[in-house]
């Protein structure tokens, strides 16, 4: 990824005025490549797990609520990624430089959402616990075009709903605790790497989007 404190300035300021942001050609080529040689070779392998909802646990598989498949990532076992971790650990050390966060660890996962599937409007929190303090989606959908649906709808307080298409090597990186969001139904295949910087360190599985 590799950008510039300027950059980072700007986009970390653009965060705290409106709780999220918006950031194209997010991995450099050769992270995006293997981040959707990744994600096929996981899909091969028949790993992904229907997502629930709640905390480790509690969780329940609602079908009414949400349609993911998701496949959690672990640094150290999936050495396979390690310039994509390394991409973002630069994201956690650009938080802690300029927002003074204090994130202390980030768990990420990969996401499927098939055809016809959705996730109803919800926070990106837990009843009781709330060490996610920003989301951060990495989409990997080739040549997605109007018409394929799985579009990102965000509820900034006190305006309309936004609508942010999931294309390819776009990343959005918002608020955990604050901004209300969904994604709308997909006519097709839709796939990203979502995840959370996290204020604790984080003990996986971890199963809400």
């Amino acid at each position: 990824m590799q950008r510039d404190l300027g950059y980072w300035d700007e986009q970390m300021d653009l965060l705290a005025q409106q709780d999220y942001i918006t950031i194209d050609n997010f991995f450099n080529s050769e992270d995006l490549i293997n981040a959707h040689h990744f994600f096929e070779t996981k899909q091969q392998e028949g790993v992904f797990q229907k997502a629930a909802i709640g905390a480790s646990g509690n969780e329940k598989i609602i079908n009414e609520v949400r349609g993911d498949y998701t496949y959690w990532l672990e640094k150290g076992k999936h050495t396979q990624i390690n310039s994509i971790f390394e991409t973002l650990d630069e994201v956690k050390s650009v938080f802690n430089r300029l927002m003074y966060l204090s994130i202390a660890d980030y768990e990420f996962h990969l996401a499927h959402y098939p055809k016809g599937s959705f996730y109803k409007k919800h926070l990106d929190q837990f009843e009781g616990r709330n060490n996610r303090m920003v989301s951060v989606i990495i989409y990997l959908n080739k040549d997605w075009k109007n018409g394929d649906g799985g579009e990102l709808r965000i509820y900034p307080e006190g305006q309309d709903p936004i609508d942010i298409a999931p294309i390819e090597n776009r990343c959005i990186m918002f608020r955990s605790d604050t901004l209300y969001h969904e994604v709308l139904t997909s006519h097709t295949s839709r796939k990203s790497i979502t995840g959370w910087m996290l204020y604790q360190p984080a003990v996986l599985p971890y199963l809400v989007l």
